[in-house]
This record gives structure tokens, C-alpha cells and sequence, in this order.
């Protein structure tokens, strides 16, 4: 039943994050919710598209992600877009707070996801922007891929 279980892991992506961003490194980290939060992120209803991290004064805050409140939670719900703290270790904020300023990187979540505990965790990743050149580059590669693909499946046949 443990594998089960483990196979029906919740997992929500941010779809625009590879796209646009090259990924340098990747952290598990915790996420402060209220209640209603974590019951809309239950049903599904959570949207990472434009989101991202920002250190302040020593800790680290998820920005821009979008928790459709919780409809059964009529005077507790909470704020669609409210900043919500990221939960790390003190040498984990400085070491990404560094390279974040000095190296002019962005900080963005990859996903969210309910871990073994059934705690709700966020993969957030430290990203160099794409160019357009880049961008291009990729969707040709990928396009010589599925013609490939293709053409291998059609000589089968033949």
C-alpha cells in the first residue's frame, strides 16, 4: 500500500519555468500556509505561472502564486496573492541571497508537491534567464527530435 500511495503524489509545476529559464540549481524547501491554503492546494487550485522567490532581511518569501481561497472558509480564507515565507536553513538563505545579488540570478519555484510526511514542499530553483536566440535554438532541436521520431516510425512500417 506504501507504493501506492507513493504514486499518487500531488504535484503542481510551474510550466513557463524551463522554457524561459535556464536552471542552475534546485532546493527543497517548506512553505508557511494558512489552513485554507492548504486545503485549495489539495483541491488543485494553485497557479505558478509569474511567480518567484525574493530574499529580504535574512529570509526568503514566494511571491505572485496564485491560491484560489477556499470556499467553505467564509471569515478564515485567506488573500489570493499574499507573500508567503519560505521555511530554510540560516547558511541555505545566505548562500542563495549571495549568488542571487551578486551574480544577478532569479530565484524561481519549480513545483509544489505534498512530500512523504504529507507535508506541502516547494522545489525552488536558482535560474539565469533565457534569450530569445536560446529559446529558438531549443524548439528547432526539438523539432528535429519529433521528425526523427517520425521518420524512424514510419521506416518501421515500411
Amino acid at each position: 500500500m506504501a507504493k501506492l500511495e507513493k504514486e499518487k503524489q500531488f504535484v503542481i509545476y510551474n510550466k513557463k519555468a524551463k522554457r524561459d529559464y535556464e536552471i542552475l540549481e534546485t532546493l527543497e524547501a517548506g512553505i508557511s500556509l494558512l489552513g485554507s491554503e492548504v486545503k485549495s492546494i489539495r483541491m488543485g487550485k494553485i497557479n505558478l505561472d509569474d511567480s518567484f522567490v525574493l530574499p529580504k532581511h535574512g529570509e526568503m518569501f514566494l511571491m505572485n502564486v496564485k491560491i484560489t481561497p477556499y470556499q467553505n472558509a467564509k471569515y478564515f480564507g485567506h488573500e489570493e496573492t499574499r507573500t508567503r515565507k519560505l521555511l530554510l536553513h540560516k547558511k541555505e538563505i545566505e548562500k542563495w541571497t549571495s549568488k542571487f545579488k551578486e551574480k544577478r540570478l532569479t530565484i524561481i519555484p519549480l513545483k509544489i508537491y505534498f512530500n512523504d510526511k504529507n507535508l506541502i514542499k516547494v522545489q525552488i530553483a536558482l535560474c539565469r534567464g533565457k534569450k530569445l536566440y536560446d529559446k529558438r535554438f531549443e524548439e528547432k532541436k526539438k523539432e528535429d527530435q519529433r521528425n526523427i521520431q517520425k521518420a524512424l516510425k514510419y521506416k518501421q512500417y515500411e
